[in-house]
């Protein structure tokens, strides 16, 4: 019986030798190229030695039990070809695989000579993509530039094209001055005369935060009422998009005309002028019977700088300021951002594109200029009352009852809002070099077609609806003021009616 230890040694030495032959067999194939060419003879397997020799194996046996000790031999598995003829003779398959070793030979020595050839490609290469990854980055960083010169040149620029529009549009009617007849009016309005007639109902329309205002047209509201006269301030959301109020008061001009039977006259201050001009020009074939004329008083007809500079897309922190915007309107104050975005420029344009205003109502624009002397800081306008709750009070009377006195009384609430709007028309006329009231410029409250009124004193964009803490009994006030604008209305309106006829 054989010793054990001698097989297992065999076997040992048989699978290093496997393995030796396995590595050869790899260099052969991808460095020196052999296996390219012997693919070709399916079926066989070559084995041939480092004396010369070769021989020829069956495929089915490709590894043998017991290895040749003549010398170090090479066993290649081959593939069929389509074009070789299987039974070709050993010798031939010898001087294949010896030119197949000179060329392979060659070949390895070319290669090492090409290497600095793919060194330079390769570096040529690299540096081609560094050039177009620097030459991307500079692209970029160009368009950014651009960007920002862009962002730039728009928020200095501004509204210096868009201001006055309105006269530059050729398709618009001209305006005609009736400042000497308003002057003559207010005149007799302070000398006692009032001439305006009790036919119509007066609507007055407020404007933009208006509803935070509670004493907002409350004081021409009265004055009407003293006289005898109709007089009602319409209930809209002044912080509601345009569209929507027009909406709410075309339905409130026409209960005001079933309730009453007379034709509505609507004085819109501010943002209140526009929404009532857009439910003339959106329901005028609902309206015409209905209303007798408009009196427009210091309203953004064709714009407002100040809303346009803030919600103007591409300009520097553009999305920054409308987030602002969006926080103090929508959530502060429960409004619409569309109510201050339907005021600027572009939305203005496109609405007097598609709504035009009727050409048979009589129209009048009345717009001011603020003051912006030192001494309008000290103005203050009275916007509200603040009720003070009933405090128990010390008293000094002999009664034990009089020892409590309950106290309660209404605090007027004052803001300087003439010093704010001073501020405003200083940076509208040092900006752009337009007269205005702090908000609304004079070229932009003019509407086409409609009779301009320009008063001889300085008023800014409050004191037609806040009264001034502290009143000169010289000038008139902003009672005074609506009045002689709706009587003006109402002649307008009567020499329309003698033309027709």
């Amino acid at each position: 019986m054989d010793d054990p230890f001698l097989h297992l040694a065999s076997l040992s030495s048989y699978i290093a030798q496997q393995f030796v032959q396995f590595i050869e067999d790899l260099i052969c194939r991808e460095i020196l190229g052999w296996s390219e060419y012997l693919v070709d003879f399916g079926g066989l397997l070559v084995n041939f030695t480092s004396d010369g020799g070769c021989r020829t194996v069956p495929e089915a046996c490709s590894f043998p039990s017991r290895v040749s000790d003549t010398g170090t031999s090479f066993r290649i598995h081959a593939r069929r070809s389509s074009y070789v003829n299987d039974n070709l003779p050993v010798n031939s398959l010898l001087e294949i695989v010896r030119s197949n070793q000179s060329y392979g030979g060659f070949r390895l020595i070319f290669e090492g000579l090409m290497l600095p050839v793919y060194g330079l490609r390769f570096t040529w290469k690299l540096t081609l993509a560094s050039w177009g990854c620097f030459i991307s980055h500079i692209r970029c960083a160009l368009v950014q530039v651009q960007s920002v010169i862009s962002r730039v040149r728009t928020s200095l620029r501004g509204s210096s094209d868009d201001i006055g529009w309105l006269q530059q549009a050729p398709e618009m009617a001209p305006v005609v001055d009736g400042s000497a007849r308003f002057r003559e009016l207010l005149q007799d309005i302070r000398n006692g005369q009032h001439t305006l007639p009790d036919s119509f109902v007066y609507l007055l329309i407020p404007g933009f935060f208006s509803n935070h205002g509670p004493l907002y047209f409350v004081s021409t509201k009265k004055f009407f009422l003293k006289m005898g006269l109709t007089c009602h301030i319409a209930k809209i959301h002044s912080e509601a998009s345009v569209e929507q109020n027009a909406w709410e008061l075309k339905q409130c001009i026409e209960e005001l005309h079933w309730g009453s039977g007379k034709h509505v006259m609507l004085l819109g201050h501010s943002k209140g002028g526009v929404d009532a001009a857009a439910a003339l020009s959106k329901y005028w074939h609902d309206l015409k019977d209905k209303v007798a004329g408009l009196a427009f008083v210091q309203s953004p007809y064709g714009g407002i700088p100040v809303a346009s500079d803030i919600l103007r897309d591409g300009q520097i922190a553009d999305k920054e300021t409308r987030r602002i915007m969006e926080f103090l309107i929508c959530k502060l104050i429960k409004g619409d951002i569309r109510a201050l975005e339907d005021l600027t420029y572009e939305k203005r344009k496109e609405f007097l594109k598609n709504h035009k205003l009727p050409d048979d109502i009589p129209l009048i624009s009345f717009h001011s200029e603020a003051s912006i002397a030192l001494n309008v800081i000290a103005t203050m306008s009275h916007i509200a009352h603040a009720e003070l709750p009933w405090l128990p009070l010390p008293g000094f009377g002999e009664d034990e009852s009089e020892n409590v006195i309950q106290a309660g009384c209404k605090v007027p609430v004052i803001v300087p809002v003439s010093a704010a709007l001073a501020l405003c028309a200083l940076h509208l006329q040092l900006r752009y070099g337009e007269k205005s009231d702090g908000l609304v410029t004079c070229r932009d409250a003019e509407v086409p077609g409609s009779v301009v009124v320009k008063p001889d004193i300085k008023l800014d964009h409050a004191w037609m609806v806040y009264s001034s803490w502290r009143k000169d009994p010289n000038e008139a006030d902003a009672s005074e003021m609506c009045e002689a604008l709706l009587t003006m209305l109402v002649e307008l309106g009567m020499k329309r009616k003698e033309v027709v006829c």
